[in-house]
């Protein structure tokens, strides 16, 4: 039937308007096809009474001829009362809401509509934003207009999380148009079947805009709407202003759930931690091999030396492993995280014999692992001094040199671990000394390579790389204070440990760069595995694939995660409160290190307690990190200057933007934004 043009004489029709109409407790409104997804989901749940509001559909043009029903007129003056009451006029199209495609927000919805002429040109303006989804019919949904205290969203499921056991809340004050909006973001909350809030987003969201009865009425309707209409839903409601009463709005199929996998129940809590601190960057496949294989075996060693691991499961759980090219450590292996169960921990015996068992060992290496570390130190050096530069060596004799570093870091790593658990930190460490040795050199105006051969304690300022050049850091800015003076000799067990297994780094660097040299053409050997690069030098055969190889730079891994099926990363809860490393109350100013930009009351607050940063600490306020071990380098320095030194502080490098005006007190941990949040 063709739609008559309508002449207005005040706000009565001369002619009466054609169009037809259903009311949606009409049981033919449940035709999807007919009355669009939205009105045909509304018309179920008001057939199943559930708490929906009064309205109508306004059919599309042309379909009121094969199904009786009420003109527009009487149906607008009854529900409007005459216009004193105001309406919502909203789309409902047959491609709108359903299980493949919500089609949110495509469409146009005209809120508090009074009067005839009015809701006419919002019957106009609906049917108009249908012009961009051509075949598909515009029926339109009219109802009154509610002002709500509280509205929002409820997903039946949580569709960020992906799943099915929790929903996912975001409400507002007002009507929830101003959710869906964009408006305003809500206060989000995660509840259980039962409309109870997670109890970690209890605190994260902070107070919530319901009470407990009024969740629980949400999670009863969600529950109903699921039952009357098929599936999870994603509803849109509104507590009235004036009655308290809860109104369903809209209800769809959630179409898009997210498939996030799950790590097993048993997975492993990994994260850069300490390791950082010596392999903070992305690792090429030679670079694993050569410093993180060594690094797990040391720390294996270690540990089963401390008591603190058994062989079975140190042979099955290494202590460091890469992901995505990434250094990360085993948290709780390493004793960065507490145990999962604080109370099983106490009764398992296991742990207790273990110790019982090495603390013999342990009594004894207490008193012989400073002659044990001095030792190793001498054969360390005596080495690296014996051997005749890469150029000079054969092939054979490169490979042995290679495999020598190999088993020296491994010998390295296990010391160091063992001095750093068991010894007093003592006076002066390696990254002072290192900055000692950068401004000798700098003041004699030696270059780089120079600097690092003649001051090798300088490439403790430094991480490995085999690509990139050895860069050291800018002359150290003057400042607070200069770091106490150091030299080799005076440096305790664990940090003339650490110091050599920076020069065997170096050390391997170089031997790789002579071995890259020697192949015809010369070749990135960053991107064979061990065993293909002793292949490669015993044999003169490189794999088959090797052109075809790529450097491929991942996403960095989170501070804390587990990995699942298929090697996916998994993010773990973060924590809000970081770890005091070094006494001190200050206020400053966020800084991301960042050449040109500095404040002049800076706090650095960085990802990791990389060595190279050690220039920057006598000029700074404090220092703020995310991951860091309160032994590493950085933090035994901060500690000298007295500098203010938090780590743990989860994800501060996004929430801590440059420019932030901070609290920083590095006896508690507590990090705050001043007149902020904390």
């Amino acid at each position: 039937m063709d739609i008559r043009d309508i002449e207005i004489n005040g706000d009565e029709p001369r002619t009466i308007q054609a169009e037809t109409t259903l009311s949606l407790d009409d049981p033919r409104a449940c035709r999807v096809a007919l009355t669009g997804g939205k009105a045909a989901a509304l018309a179920r749940a008001t057939r199943a009474r559930l708490p929906v509001l009064p309205g109508f559909v306004v059919l599309p043009p042309g379909a009121g001829g094969d199904h009786e029903g009420h003109d527009l007129w009487p149906a607008w003056r009854e529900l409007s009362g005459d216009g004193s009451r105001p309406l919502v006029v909203r789309s409902s199209s047959a491609a709108e809401d359903t299980e493949q495609s919500s089609m949110a927000g495509r469409f146009t919805s005209v809120l508090d509509v009074r009067g005839w002429a009015a809701f006419r040109d919002a019957l106009r303006v609906v049917r108009e934003s249908s012009a961009e989804s051509p075949g598909h019919a515009m029926a339109v949904l009219v109802q009154p207009m509610v002002r709500s205290r509280i509205g929002g969203v409820l997903f039946g499921v949580d569709p960020v999380a992906g799943r099915t056991d929790r929903m996912l809340l975001s409400a507002v004050r007002g009507g929830p148009d101003r959710l869906v909006s964009g408006e305003l973001s809500g206060t989000d909350l995660r509840l259980t079947r039962r409309g109870r809030p997670v109890r970690d987003d209890r605190a994260a969201a902070g107070p919530t805009l319901l009470t407990g009865g009024e969740l629980r009425r949400l999670t009863a309707l969600a529950a109903r709407a699921r039952s009357v209409l098929g599936g999870a839903q994603d509803i849109e409601f509104g507590f009235d202003e004036l009655t308290g009463r809860l109104w369903l709005f809209q209800s769809r199929p959630v179409t898009a759930l997210a498939s996030r996998p799950r790590p097993p129940r048993r997975a492993r809590l990994l994260g850069p931690g300490p390791v950082a601190e010596t392999l903070p960057g992305p690792l090429l496949p030679l670079e694993e091999d050569l410093w993180v294989t060594p690094m797990a075996h040391g720390l294996a060693t270690a540990l089963h030396l401390a008591g603190a691991a058994g062989r079975r499961r140190l042979r099955t759980t290494p202590a460091v492993t890469t992901v995505g090219g990434q250094a990360v450590a085993d948290l709780r292996l390493l004793g960065v995280e507490p145990p999962r169960h604080r109370l099983l921990a106490l009764l398992d015996p296991l742990p207790g014999a273990r110790r019982l068992a090495a603390a013999w060992r342990v009594g004894r290496l207490r008193s012989t692992l400073p002659r044990l570390a001095t030792a190793l130190c001498a054969e360390v050096d005596r080495a690296l001094s014996e051997v005749p530069p890469p150029a000079r060596l054969s092939t054979a004799e490169l490979l042995a040199a290679l495999r020598w570093s190999r088993s020296s870091l491994v010998a390295l790593h296990a010391q160091e671990s063992l001095a750093g658990a068991l010894l007093p930190p003592g006076a002066g460490t390696a990254t002072a000394a290192g900055l000692a040795a950068l401004r000798a050199g700098r003041a004699a105006g030696l270059p780089d390579d120079e600097l690092a051969a003649t001051h090798p304690e300088a490439l403790a300022l430094t991480t490995p790389s085999l690509t990139r050049p050895l860069r050291l850091p800018p002359h150290p800015p003057t400042g607070r204070a200069d770091p106490p003076p150091a030299d080799r000799a005076a440096l305790p067990a664990r940090e003339s440990l650490r110091l050599r297994i920076r020069w065997v780094h170096e050390f391997q660097v170089r031997l790789v760069h002579e071995a890259a040299a020697r192949t015809r053409p010369p070749a990135a050997l960053g991107l064979l595995r061990w065993a293909e690069l002793v292949r490669l030098l015993r044999d003169g055969a490189g794999p088959a694939d090797w052109g075809e190889r790529s450097v491929s730079v991942g996403v960095p891994v989170p501070d804390r995660f587990r990995v699942a099926d298929g090697g996916v990363v998994v993010a773990e809860g973060d924590r809000r409160t970081g770890r005091g490393v070094s006494g001190g109350r200050v206020a400053g100013v966020a800084w991301d290190g960042a050449p040109g930009s500095r404040p002049a009351e800076a706090v650095l607050v960085v990802r990791h307690l990389d060595p190279s940063l050690a220039p920057l600490l006598p000029s700074l306020t404090g220092l703020v990190a995310q991951t860091g071990s309160p032994l590493s380098h950085l933090a035994v320095l901060a500690r000298e200057l007295g500098l203010a030194t938090v780590t743990g502080e989860a994800d501060a490098v996004r929430r801590f933007p440059p420019g932030t005006p901070l609290l920083v007190d590095g006896s508690t941990g507590e990090v705050a934004e001043l007149g902020g949040r904390p």
